[in-house]
């Protein structure tokens, strides 16, 4: 069952919190996150992303950039300040982006449950970028981003949540990108129950984050040794919101080039395999995709998945995969092809367009987005999710609650 744990925050001082908020690391390149933090000082990007306050030829995997991290994040503590909780605390962590609303619980995780699988994953992950965060956490001694986990949804903590949300929020704030943060501090009184409440929830599925709890994971065999000496690493920070509010957007590709295909080619290649007419840029239902193409719109109602195929391979992403990109464009390995790269939904349809009405791109695929009870079915059955198959908004921001070990 799924366990969860009070703990005792670094948080940043209520009126610092806008000030200190960054967006996740692992979205932005470090071209961005140093444009993002140039006239932001208390931003936590100087600590999750040390290298931008380095010379621009730096190596952002070189030890200096690690130390760099560790004095800026000193720097930061007194500056902003931070402060660390009095108590170990539960927090209710609510995103407001327009019309969407998603109210989840902050908190520490059982790094046991991951180890066995009782928080379920869906995405493997990349030793280079496991190595870069559990060093980040071994030298700053601390989980300084959450982990993004999804459950089903549960009365009993949806309950809770709400009487929580009813009492003055520790920090809420509208981010630059129009986000809207709200935390509160869960009372005493209902830690017990809370606790309580997630124990009798199965399982956790990771939504977002698996490098960042896979790094959790191994630096707490590192500090525990061979003895397994317990501490505040056997836990990882997380958000963990219920599957009824998650909101996941379509994650797009967008290809280089026709790999020696006309556009009428490539049309006629396509249209012998799936049914394909004019269209417009958003599909509307699983199993159609737009193709943006030689300045037209394409909808292409993908052709069903054997039978015998598993869940993940009758995703739409990898129909699209098995059956276009392979066979007619040549893209092999998403993950490592330089010729494919992904846009995620939110970014729109627009952007699509202008890559390849700028040639930067030669061809765009829209998709419709995945839905999170197929995340669930495929992470249940053990499987992994095809590589940039979901994209979730909005996202949590670092530097708001960070867990020290």
């Amino acid at each position: 069952m799924a366990r969860l744990f009070p703990f005792r925050a670094l948080r940043p001082a209520p009126a610092a919190a806008a000030a200190v908020a960054a967006v996740p690391y692992d979205v932005v390149n470090t071209h961005e996150a140093r444009a993002l933090a140039s006239d932001q000082p208390l931003s936590f990007l100087h600590v999750s992303r040390a290298e931008i306050d380095m010379p621009a030829d730096t190596d952002p995997y070189s030890s200096p950039v690690y130390e760099q991290a560790v004095a800026n994040f000193a720097a930061l503590r007194a500056n902003a300040p931070l402060e660390v909780e009095a108590e170990p605390t539960l927090y209710v962590y609510r995103l407001r982006m327009d019309a969407h609303v998603q109210t989840g619980v902050a908190a520490c995780f059982s790094v046991d449950e991951y180890d066995t699988d009782l928080v379920k994953k869906h995405e493997r992950t990349r030793r280079d970028k496991e190595d870069d965060r559990t060093r980040h956490i071994l030298t700053t001694r601390g989980q300084t981003g959450p982990v993004f986990l999804t459950y089903k949804a549960s009365a009993d903590v949806d309950a809770i949540i709400a009487r929580a949300t009813l009492q003055l929020p520790l920090f809420n704030f509208t981010a630059v990108d129009g986000i809207v943060h709200t935390i509160w501090q869960v009372p005493a009184t209902e830690r017990d129950a809370l606790v309580a409440a997630f124990g009798r929830i199965p399982a956790l599925y990771i939504a977002d984050g698996h490098h960042r709890a896979a790094s959790a994971a191994r630096a707490r065999r590192e500090l525990a040794g061979p003895s397994k000496t317990p501490g505040e690493w056997d836990t990882f920070l997380a958000v963990a919101f219920p599957d009824n509010q998650m909101q996941v957007l379509a994650y797009n590709r967008v290809v280089k080039d026709l790999a020696g295909e006309t556009p009428a080619a490539l049309l006629a290649k396509i249209s012998a395999v799936h049914a394909v007419v004019p269209g417009a840029p958003v599909p509307q239902k699983p199993g159609v995709i737009s193709m943006y193409l030689a300045g037209v719109w394409h909808e292409i109602t993908l052709a069903p998945a054997l039978a015998s195929a598993s869940p993940s391979d009758r995703l739409d992403v990898s129909v699209l995969q098995d059956t276009v990109l392979i066979p007619f464009l040549k893209i092999g390995d998403v993950r490592s092809d330089k010729r494919i790269d992904f846009v995620g939904g939110a970014r729109g349809t627009k952007e699509l367009e202008s890559l390849v009405d700028s040639g930067k791109a030669a061809v765009a695929f829209s998709m419709f987005p995945v839905r999170v009870s197929d995340l669930m079915d495929i992470s249940d059955a053990g499987g992994i999710m095809p590589p940039k198959s979901t994209w979730f908004e909005p996202k949590l921001r670092d530097g708001l609650l960070s867990h020290l070990i």
